[in-house]
């Protein structure tokens, strides 16, 4: 059975015990619901009761289907996976994002993986770099502003087929990202 490491967060942040959350889930015959199906039930059921509920919702959702054997950590609910890096940097959002797109135009690394001219867009929350990857995948990275007015580079690489691709995945965007904050 797979663990979601986010299990004591939840708990903490619904203020219930995993469980309590497997009783309602039996309750409502989750095991029979969609991802879906069971995200909302959980959106109607914490309305009210805490903050930032469409989060919450979706963890409590994800961690329970990971307690069943219906997906393993990484994995979506359509079957792909999804694996993140995300570092802390001195930079500003704007700074951050011009030197990734600088570093990543030169980068032989990262040509290897993607397969069509990033896309930028941003807004004064955040700053994202979007792509493709040569299997279909879909490459974000993003600069986000942290409060002391300094940015984080979040990778996003969603999409992927297996998990061994995810974890392929992972450990190429983390060296990736350490050589790009070497740089800075």
């Amino acid at each position: 059975m797979a663990e979601n490491s986010r299990i004591k967060a939840v708990e903490r942040a619904t203020g219930r015990t995993w469980e309590e959350w497997l009783q309602y889930m039996d309750r409502i015959d989750a095991k029979n619901l969609s991802h879906h199906e069971i995200a909302s039930r959980l959106l109607e059921e914490l309305d009210g009761k805490i903050d930032n509920i469409g989060w919450w919702a979706q963890a409590t959702t994800v961690a329970y289907e990971q307690h069943i054997g219906r997906r393993i950590p990484g994995q979506r609910p359509d079957g792909t996976f999804q694996t993140s890096v995300s570092k802390a940097t001195t930079l500003g959002m704007q700074e951050l994002m011009d030197k990734w797109e600088n570093f990543a135009a030169g980068d032989q690394e990262v040509s290897a993986l993607i397969a069509d001219e990033a896309r930028v867009s941003g807004t004064e929350k955040r700053i994202t770099w979007r792509t493709k990857g040569h299997d279909g995948s879909s490459i974000r990275v993003t600069s986000e502003p942290k409060k002391n007015g300094t940015a984080s580079i979040i990778v996003n690489h969603m999409e992927l087929q297996t998990n061994e691709l995810n974890m392929e995945a992972k450990a190429k965007w983390s060296s990736i990202v350490e050589r790009f904050l070497e740089t800075l």
